[in-house]
């Protein structure tokens, strides 16, 4: 999965690509080259720990790749609707650590619907890009794998959805304290916050105003498993 061509130079490749054929060539130029190589082509500093530098990986993978949508609710490659995830994996070529999609909408969340949903929206068409992450290998060494680009198959959707629904309805009834990380087969919901005092207000079972952490959508790293399985038929590191 990940190779280890490391003599292909990137150009820059700052402005946004205008089709899915572009974006997978500057995904193919950049394979094979580990985090130093593409922070120092880019003129980054590779962080030391990434405790305190969470994001970085995700943010050097749009700048070389000419993402578009920094912070906004839309796919990362605003023209061709196609979200940027990339996907730290171990040593065997599995999924580290489940995968984050958006913010859950805690408030004016009554007339959503999945159709126009942020989750959706950011899942219809995605650019996986695996990393290695074991933590025995340095930050600055570890190698960007091979892309590639999935869209839910009509199965994934409908369980898609349907966790979605139930996290919301459960969420519209003032129920969010029920929901646990154990909820939902595909999408789970857990804390979303840079400590303890990033609270937000929300509406309890009763209706009445109540604080709580943000939360986000994540994806079970089971189900990127399951997403990398149908794209490599062999995973090797």
């Amino acid at each position: 999965m990940l190779a280890y061509n490391t003599s292909m130079a990137i150009n820059s490749l700052i402005s946004p690509p205008t089709s899915e054929a572009e974006l997978l060539q500057r995904a193919k130029q950049i394979a094979g080259l580990n985090l130093s190589q593409l922070a120092h082509q880019l003129q980054e500093q590779t962080p030391t720990k990434l405790h305190h530098a969470k994001g970085w990986v995700g943010q050097l993978l749009e700048k070389a790749l000419g993402a578009t949508a920094g912070s906004l609710p839309e796919p990362d490659f605003q023209q061709l609707g196609i979200e940027l995830k990339t996907l730290p994996v171990n040593r065997n070529g599995q999924p580290k650590e489940s995968t984050y999609v958006c913010t859950v909408p805690l408030k004016d969340n009554h007339d959503l619907n999945w159709e126009h949903s942020w989750v959706r929206n950011k899942l219809k068409r995605v650019l996986w890009v695996p990393i290695e992450s074991d933590k025995t290998i340095a930050i600055e060494q570890r190698v960007i794998g091979q892309a590639f680009l999935w869209s839910p198959s009509h199965q994934e959707e409908v369980i898609l959805k349907q966790d979605w629904e139930e996290h919301m309805d459960k969420i519209c009834t003032g129920q969010l304290s029920t929901i646990s990380a154990r909820d939902g087969q595909y999408l789970q919901i857990r804390p979303k916050a840079a400590s303890s005092n990033s609270l937000m207000t929300t509406d309890n079972e009763d209706g009445q105003p109540d604080v709580t952490l943000p939360r986000g959508f994540y994806l079970r790293s089971s189900f990127t498993q399951q997403i990398l399985k149908t794209a490599y038929h062999h995973i090797t590191i």
